[in-house]
């Protein structure tokens, strides 16, 4: 049993392109993506932190390569970890080029900064044999100086003209296999640039409001940011930018799909707020399960709801649900059908392996 949408998304049609094994565009799910924060010459490090980042649900993972050491890292990376590795580039063409032979699925760049046409015609050259997709990045905080000086600061129609003249450069090459950015610290200015571009263009749009800070703003900036975009049809992969752990970003961007339905991925609970009438502690109960269920990968829907008010009614739209009930009688609900009464202390085991039960049968 799952909650129905009271309003299906109809996404924009793009192209398709590939980042590894993991397909960008078209009707191919949104994919969620993080960037690691370690020193990419420690490669135990970022090995580690990749194979967290994937397992928190990541689909794919972008690596700073700001020397060579650090691109020619990858090949060792590369062989250690189960998603498609991102290679982030600026600046230094040779680094782009050394990060597609060292085993990169995707190549993050700024064709206008990489330098002449010769030196971006190489990169496309080492793109192309190594099968090697590219990421168009576009931000507010380094738009060309030419197009700062003719629209006086970072405005959509600015983000808009530089994507365009990227991708003319990629194009002139008879390279089309990219997915393009127009990112910005600001949520209006942002999604601005993102429904602008998405008129004039089909290529796939990968979505973030970069720079958005801590946990807490920061997900609510990106909520809204990419909620209103992802709402619209509009992006085919998604990065929450934190200044947090990496998997904090998966978690958020998992989040935000799974509420707007546009992919399930895990346990999905409803919870209240909890307040007097509550018969058990909802609080601390969704804070366990939370923890106690990360290892769920199958979609599955739980309400925990505290008092008999709204508990029957969400319950009967989950797959699982407690209702709390008096004298610490708890109704559990078994695809919305009322199936045993729990005590309150046992809740949580219960409901830990009614979920598990239910994962496996769905897996099977």
């Amino acid at each position: 049993m799952s909650l129905r949408p009271f309003r299906d998304i109809k996404r924009r049609k793009t192209k398709v392109i590939n980042v590894g094994k993991v397909k960008i565009g078209g009707d191919n799910p949104i994919s969620v993506q993080s960037m690691t924060n370690t020193l990419t010459t420690d490669v135990k490090a970022t090995i580690n932190q990749i194979n967290d980042i994937a397992e928190e649900g990541a689909d794919i993972v972008r690596v700073s390569c700001p020397d060579e050491n650090s691109s020619k890292a990858l090949k060792e990376i590369i062989k250690h970890v189960s998603i498609p590795v991102v290679a982030d580039i600026h600046f230094h063409y040779k680094r782009a080029i050394e990060a597609a032979e060292n085993g990169a699925s995707c190549l993050r760049i700024n064709p206008g900064n990489i330098g002449d046409e010769t030196k971006i015609h190489e990169v496309l050259k080492a793109a192309k044999n190594n099968n090697c997709s590219i990421r168009i990045g576009v931000n507010a905080g380094s738009l060309e100086k030419d197009i700062l000086e003719e629209f006086k600061e970072p405005c959509p129609e600015a983000l808009v003209k530089s994507a365009l003249r990227n991708i003319k450069i990629l194009e002139d090459k008879d390279f089309f296999n990219f997915k393009i950015s127009v990112k910005s610290s600001d949520v209006f200015l942002s999604i601005a640039a993102y429904r602008q571009l998405s008129k004039v263009i089909d290529y796939p749009l990968h979505l973030g409001i970069t720079e958005a800070g801590s946990f807490v703003s920061g997900s609510i900036k990106s909520s809204i940011g990419l909620g209103s975009l992802l709402m619209d049809g509009i992006g085919d992969t998604i990065r929450i930018s934190l200044s947090d752990n990496p998997t904090q970003e998966v978690k958020i961007g998992n989040e935000i799909l799974k509420s707007l339905n546009l992919r399930n991925r895990g346990v999905k609970i409803i919870s209240c707020p909890s307040c007097a009438r509550q018969a058990f502690q909802v609080i601390d109960t969704v804070k366990i399960l939370e923890e106690k269920l990360a290892h769920i990968k199958t979609p599955i829907t739980l309400s925990i709801i505290g008092c008999v008010v709204n508990g029957p009614g969400e319950a009967a739209m989950t797959d699982i649900g407690i209702t709390g009930g008096g004298k610490g009688n708890n109704m559990l609900y078994l695809s919305g059908v009322q199936n045993e009464k729990v005590l309150t202390d046992d809740i949580i085991n219960k409901v830990v392996s009614e979920v598990e039960k239910k994962a496996s049968e769905l897996e099977n």
